[in-house]
């Protein structure tokens, strides 16, 4: 079998540095180097992420140009470092790698409040989401609070002990999808659930946690409320 070789390919590795981990980068890595044709690879690092591409020069300009004028909303491209490598003309598609290891030099994104599309889901009684406090996707929902070392994968988050049912599984590996690469994705039937607690630590007896803790609100009591980053006092 002969192998076709494109003179025209040029490679280059990037470095990107900046807040780049847990803010939906890798996806909009992958979905912009597959519109423009390119092959290579993504993932994060220590430093930040790092990202093989190859194809015609301009287009490999193009696509270095979109990674900080395009990036995610909740991005911040400090600087991108590029390396000229020799093309691998074995490689036919872009794909995102597992993370590598390494000295630690980036930064993790802070813990974002509930996105609009996300909200939609949560009030939808059709939803599969409906009522879901631990409801997020790309571009909401909890990082800094989370993650227990970098680079930002699940494996090293607090959502590592909740395997992602095959829906959410699907929609973590779908490019298409809002949740693509949404490390803390999750939903009724495979991720985290609200629970009561009695002052002295026990479990209180409560069929929805939700709708108690709001009976005893109203009857006077004082409920500890734990959410991202810590305890809100509500009286």
């Amino acid at each position: 079998m002969l192998m076709s070789v494109d003179p025209t390919r040029i490679a280059r590795r990037l470095h990107v540095r900046g807040v780049v981990q847990g803010v939906g980068f890798r996806p909009f890595v992958y979905r912009v180097a597959n519109s423009l044709g390119l092959v290579g690879w993504v993932r994060n690092d220590g430093g930040g992420v790092e990202i093989e591409i190859q194809g015609s020069e301009a287009v490999v300009e193009a696509f270095t140009q979109a990674l900080a004028t395009d990036a995610p909303p909740l991005a911040r491209v400090d600087s991108v470092e590029p390396e000229v490598i020799p093309p691998d003309h074995s490689r036919r598609n872009f794909v995102i790698l597992p993370s590598a290891e390494g000295d630690v030099a980036t930064a993790i994104g802070p813990d974002v409040g509930v996105c609009k599309s996300c909200l939609e889901e949560l009030f939808d009684p059709d939803d599969r989401r409906w009522r879901y406090a631990f409801i997020n996707c790309t571009h909401c929902g909890p990082r800094y609070t989370i993650t227990r070392s970098l680079p930002y994968d699940r494996a090293r988050t607090s959502m590592a002990a909740f395997t992602q049912c095959p829906t959410c599984a699907a929609e973590y590996a779908a490019p298409g999808d809002r949740r693509f690469h949404a490390e803390p994705n999750a939903c009724p039937d495979c991720g985290p659930r609200l629970s009561l607690h009695e002052a002295h630590g026990l479990p209180a007896v409560a069929r929805d946690p939700l709708a108690e803790a709001v009976r005893r609100l109203k009857l006077g009591e004082i409920v500890a409320i734990k959410g991202l980053g810590g305890f809100h006092l509500a009286c």
